[in-house]
């Protein structure tokens, strides 16, 4: 049996808010620790039958950034959840979803910024 560990670091300034994130795997060492801007984290309790989470974002994450991460998340969550389940049509409906959620998010953004 082998294990593995990916380590996340987080910089806090005076009001706790994130403003670094940084992560490291075995693939790379802690002196080549990647940086990211945000993070999702979500643990299932099968005791309890609840979902725990860790939603982390840098001040300096854009809102246009945002928006696209969220897209990739959902798209990504479409495809684990078909791998897991069989259920294509379900798989489909979310990645509708999430096409529908990037062109409303996008047209908001050019409105706002037109303003």
């Amino acid at each position: 049996m082998t294990e593995n560990s990916i380590h996340i670091q987080v910089e806090l300034d005076e009001l706790k808010m994130p403003i670094d994130i940084s992560w490291s795997a075995p693939d790379n060492t802690p002196e080549n620790s990647r940086k990211a801007k945000a993070f999702l984290l979500s643990l299932w309790d099968g005791g309890d039958k609840t979902a725990l989470r860790i939603d982390l974002w840098t001040k300096d994450m854009m809102v246009d950034e945002m928006e696209d991460f969220f897209y990739q998340t959902l798209v990504t969550m479409a495809d684990t959840y078909q791998r897991a389940t069989r259920h294509d049509d379900l798989a489909a409906d979310m990645k509708h979803f999430a096409r529908t959620f990037i062109q409303k998010s996008r047209a908001k953004q050019l409105k706002e910024n037109k303003i």
